[in-house]
Parts: C-alpha cells; structure tokens; sequence
C-alpha cells in the first residue's frame, strides 16, 4: 500500500530557510519545473529526527544550516546540531510542520490488514488503538514479552506455556492448592476456549484484597473489546449445599488481567469460604469452578 507524493521544483533553486532534507524537492519558482516523486520510504526519512530516528512533530528545530530535529532531542544533544554542530537556537521548522500537514501515511500494521489513510498528526494517536495492532500474550504466569496476530498468540500459548485447549462453551475445572494459608501474587492458572468459533481464556489467581486474602475467576476474550460484548459467561463454585454464581461478560484481552481483577470483575471467593467449599481439613484446597460461554442475542 504505497502512498507517494508528487512534489515540483526548478533545477537551480533551493529552499531558503528550510530543512536540508527538502531543499531539493521544494522551491517556489514557478518556471522550468521537474518533478520529484516521494515514496512512503522517503516521506518517513525526511520527517525522521536524526538523533532519535522518530517521528518529528511540532515544534520541529532546525539548526541555521537547515538541519532538523525534534525539539525533546534538542536538549539532548546540549542545543548542538548533531550533524555540523552549529548551536541550533530557537529556529523552528516551519516548512516541516506545513509539508507534514499535507501528508497521508498507511498506517503500520498495514501488512495486518489496516487499509487506513491517515494524516501524519493523527499516525500516532490511530496506531495506540488500531484493531490490527499486535496483541500482547495474555499469560499471567510472568511478564511475557511476545506479541503477535490471534493464531501466533495461540501457538504460543499452547507451546511456550502449556495451556490446554478445551473446545465446548462449557466447561468445569478443578483447582487444588497445597498450602491455602499462603496467598500472594504468584497463584494462577490459565485454560483455553474455543466456542463459537472464538477463543477464551479462563484465570483463576490467589492475591489479597486489603489484608484478606481472597481467590478470583474470570474470563478474557481473546479479541478485540468490541468483539468481547457480543457474548456472556457464568462461573460457579460451591460445596456443603452451598453455592456462589457470577455473570459477566468476558473482558478483551487487551486489557491487562491485572486490571481486569483490580476491578473486580468476575468470581471473588474469600479463603474462609473456600476452605468451607473445599470440605478438606484445612491442609489443600480443592475448588471445582463450572461455567458456561453463550453469545448474547444481537
């Protein structure tokens, strides 16, 4: 998806007061023009700082012999241009942030499927919540640092991380804890749905609310939020005739787990409660959490 540029400029002339970059492309002159035609490749070089290889945007510097750079990095090169350091001053680019206005860039996951045309301001800001954007691994068992498109970050899980896959919308599973007067940060499982032609992840983890400890379950969409509301979930535990439900509708992974049980928002089973479900003496627990997966009518 190539978006170029057609720019004009006489054979001689140069672009007085602007950056280097563009003193051949642009002019003013209205006779004996050529033309030059930019690329996606040399639209990024031209608005790219030179000393941090990002993206410029307003106020654009320029040193006095034309050389830009963004003005964050300004200071970090002690307000010396780092390709003829000239002291750059308080000159700003004008002709940058004018060229900019004009351009319209393909946004970055492209390749993901994003046929987005978006003006060179709004890039950033469309790209942080673009839907092709790669999703983060939605493990809670460390701080997993791969990202990738759905069937990557599925892979991935069932490789890398051993997580079973269960196809149904319903589904019950049994969680034992050898040592239940012990909760922190680090109890967690995860289990893999697949229904409806979509994929879920159920967490079940062991923190302290206040000072209490206190077991969760909740369920993750893996897909977008917008995906995510179009179905509901239920979870249940019990034990000694008793029985605690919860309804809910699953979470996008693109939220992060730890903000989704923050929030409070699935199954929360106090452990004098659990013990109580559990029907042991104290020393393990054994919690049995059922629940189902359907998708709201539209």
């Amino acid at each position: 998806m190539d978006k170029s540029i057609l720019l004009s400029a006489d054979d001689d002339s140069t672009l007085v007061g602007g950056p280097k970059e563009l003193s051949h492309l642009l002019s003013e002159v209205p006779h004996r023009r050529k033309s030059t035609v930019l690329s996606d490749a040399d639209m990024y070089r031209i608005m790219e700082c030179p000393v941090c290889s990002k993206s410029m945007y307003p106020p654009i510097q320029q040193c006095p012999s034309g050389h830009a750079l963004c003005s964050d990095c300004k200071i970090k090169v002690n307000n010396k241009c780092p390709i003829c350091k000239k002291e750059i001053g308080n000159i700003r680019c004008l002709v940058l942030e004018k060229f900019a206005v004009s351009l319209l860039l393909p946004c970055t996951y492209h390749r993901h499927g994003c046929e987005e045309m978006l003006p060179y301001y709004g890039k950033v800001k469309h790209e942080s919540q673009c839907i092709f954007r790669p999703y983060s691994c939605p493990s809670p068992g460390s701080e997993c640092s791969v990202t990738g498109d759905l069937p990557t970050l599925l892979a991935h899980l069932r490789g890398s991380h051993r997580v079973d896959m269960q196809t149904g919308s319903s589904f019950s599973h049994c969680y034992v804890k050898q040592d239940p007067c012990s909760v922190d940060d680090v109890s967690w499982t995860l289990s893999l749905f697949n229904c409806f032609n979509q994929y879920f992840c159920l967490h079940f983890e062991a923190f302290c609310l206040g000072t209490e400890p206190v077991y969760m379950a909740f369920l993750r969409f893996i897909g977008e939020e917008s995906e995510a509301r179009k179905f509901g979930y239920c979870l249940e535990v019990g034990g000694n005739g008793r029985k605690l439900t919860w309804h809910g509708i699953p979470r996008s992974i693109r939220t992060h787990h730890r903000s989704v049980r923050d929030s409070h928002d699935g199954l929360i089973i106090q452990r004098s409660l659990a013990l109580y479900f559990s029907k042991g003496d104290g020393k393990e627990l054994k919690l049995r959490v059922s629940g189902k997966i359907w998708k709201e009518d539209s």
